[in-house]
C-alpha cells in the first residue's frame, strides 16, 4: 500500500508552473516576493489532480484571458490535458481586500508595533484561507486540490489580477 500511495504522490502533484508573461507585470519588491515564494512552496508540496482521470505530474500556466482565469494543464511531457477558464467575478471583492490588506503589512513592517503587524498579518492569512477555499469550490468538478496547495494558487491569481486592476 506504501507504493501506491507514494505514487500517487508523483502523479497528483504539479511539477512547474508558469505565469503568464503578458498577464503579470512588475510590482513592488513585496508582491514579486511574495509570487516567487508561492511559486516555490507550491513546488515543494502540493495536491492536484485532475477529475477526469488524467495523470501527472503536471504542467500549470496561469494567465488572464478577457477577464477570466485560465489554467493550462498539461502532463509532464508537455502534452497538454485541459484548459479551464473561471470567471474572476467571484474573486474580485476578494481580491481587492487582500490588496488592502498587504498594503497596509507592508506599510506596517516599516513603522508599525508588533501587534499591529500580527494583526494584519492573521488578516493575510484569513483572506488566504477565504481565496484557497473558494478556488476549491470553483475547481470542485474539475479538479482535487488540497487547501494548502489552493491557498498558494490563490497568490499567484492575485500577482495576475493585480496587473489587470492597473492596466
Amino acid at each position: 500500500m506504501t507504493s501506491s500511495s507514494s505514487e500517487q504522490d508523483e502523479t497528483s502533484r504539479i511539477i512547474d508552473i508558469k505565469l503568464d508573461e503578458a498577464s503579470i507585470g512588475r510590482n513592488s519588491s513585496e508582491v514579486e516576493h511574495e509570487r516567487q515564494v508561492a511559486i516555490f512552496d507550491l513546488l515543494e508540496n502540493n495536491s492536484f489532480a485532475l477529475n477526469d482521470g488524467a495523470s501527472g505530474p503536471y504542467k500549470l500556466r496561469i494567465a488572464i484571458v478577457e477577464n477570466r482565469l485560465a489554467i493550462e494543464v498539461s502532463n509532464e511531457d508537455g502534452t497538454p490535458l485541459n484548459t479551464f477558464l473561471l470567471s474572476l467575478s467571484p474573486f474580485s471583492k476578494l481580491i481587492k481586500d487582500y490588496f488592502l490588506v498587504c498594503e497596509s503589512y507592508y506599510e506596517a513592517i516599516r513603522t508599525a508595533p508588533p501587534s499591529r503587524i500580527e494583526a494584519l498579518d492573521m488578516g493575510r492569512r484569513s483572506l488566504h484561507d477565504e481565496g484557497g477555499q473558494l478556488l476549491i469550490r470553483r475547481l470542485k468538478d474539475k479538479v482535487t486540490t488540497d487547501r494548502e496547495t489552493a491557498r498558494r494558487l490563490f497568490t499567484l491569481i492575485c500577482a495576475l489580477h493585480w496587473k489587470g486592476e492597473r492596466r
